[in-house]
């Protein structure tokens, strides 16, 4: 066994194995080399703070290959602004390494219009803000739907709910007023159903019942009757009813007078008018206040006592007239329990005598 291990044959055979295999071995690692330019690295050239289409150039002279991916906007760059790089600038790597860069988003990223139509306004500001929208314009419209959202516009278009625009962009919106009051019927007798249904949206009103005679679905039928009637008043939003043939409306007057003796009221003329009169305005009493009684105390006359005549003496011839002269007298206040036209007369002892009224005089010449 061990002679025939030890064959020349056998040695030899082995030697030109181990020396295949250590061929193949140094041309694996010959081929790696040369494929992959071992010994060979090239300088990262710094591009932070160049815009996207610079940077993609300087690396495509460099031998090196890119990957751009962006971050969030920030608006304290420009658009398109190389924010970072990796590897750092500097550093060597082997010709065609990929270099990736961080990139400055033209503007914010984009988010979903949240879907608030026909919702309550103060809600829906709300929602619009928590996705980072702004609304910028209150637009209101008459609408049954009063302080809802009817419509959203962004740079004046409607947009719907889930289409993506630049996050914290301004958008306007449509709120419902309310309905409007006293609006005009249209005439859509002669029409088509579909060109009714056109006239009526106009109207702001809405369709309600559409009875073909042949109980079809035909939008061609033409109209030969609706209710409320042409030139009524009604609110936005009423519905009308309406009835179509293939038919004219001459060819169905039968059935216009049937639908008008259950649709419109008839008004008999043969009564009299109604007058109206106006009532007076009943106004409320006004009471004079009552006067107190006044209570008159009956004053009696005062007293005159009549004056006393003087008895005349006769003259005789040594005797001469005498001529009576009235002297002034002082009036004093009186004191109380005394009458006012009283005069005192002074007394030579200082007394005052008793007040008297004046006698009157007569003078006899003879």
């Amino acid at each position: 066994m061990l002679k025939s291990l030890f064959n020349w044959k056998v040695l030899l055979n082995l030697l030109i194995a181990i020396g295949v295999f250590v061929g193949l071995v140094w041309l694996t690692f010959r081929w790696l080399e040369y494929h992959t330019n071992h010994g060979q690295e090239i300088p990262v050239p710094n591009v932070v703070n160049k815009s996207v289409h610079e940077a993609v150039k300087i690396l495509d002279d460099a031998g090196l290959s890119y990957e751009v991916d962006s971050a969030a906007y920030d608006p304290k760059y420009k658009p398109f602004q190389v924010l970072k790089m990796s590897p750092t600038p500097g550093s060597h790597v082997k010709d065609g390494r990929a270099i990736y860069l961080i990139v400055n988003p033209r503007s914010w990223a984009p988010v979903a219009v949240p879907d608030v139509i026909n919702k309550y306004s103060g809600l829906a500001f709300q929602r619009i803000d928590q996705v980072g929208l702004k609304v910028g314009d209150t637009i209101f419209e008459p609408s049954i739907q009063k302080d809802a959202i009817l419509r959203i516009l962004f740079k004046g278009n409607p947009v719907k709910p889930g289409s993506l625009i630049p996050r914290f962009s301004t958008i306007d919106v449509v709120v419902g007023s309310g309905p409007m009051r006293n609006i005009s019927i249209p005439n859509v007798v002669g029409l088509s159903v579909k060109e009714a249904r056109a006239v009526i949206a106009r109207s702001m009103f809405e369709v309600g019942l559409v009875e073909h005679e042949d109980g079809g679905k035909d939008e061609s039928d033409i109209i030969y009757y609706q209710d409320p009637a042409a030139g009524d008043v009604r609110d936005q939003g009423m519905q009308m009813d309406l009835w179509s043939s293939k038919k004219t409306p001459a060819e169905l007057r039968s059935k216009i007078e049937e639908l008008n003796s259950i649709y419109r009221l008839k008004v008999d003329t043969s009564l009299p008018p109604i007058q109206y009169e106006e009532v007076p305005i009943h106004k409320e009493p006004v009471y004079e206040p009552v006067p107190t009684p006044v209570v008159h105390k009956k004053v009696e006359p005062a007293k005159v006592e009549a004056p006393k005549a003087s008895v005349s003496k006769p003259v005789t011839a040594e005797t001469k007239p005498k001529v009576t002269e009235n002297k002034p007298k002082t009036t004093n206040a009186s004191p109380a329990g005394t009458s006012v036209g009283s005069t005192n007369k002074p007394t030579t002892n200082g007394t005052q005598q008793p007040t008297q009224k004046p006698k009157a005089k007569k003078v006899v010449v003879e």
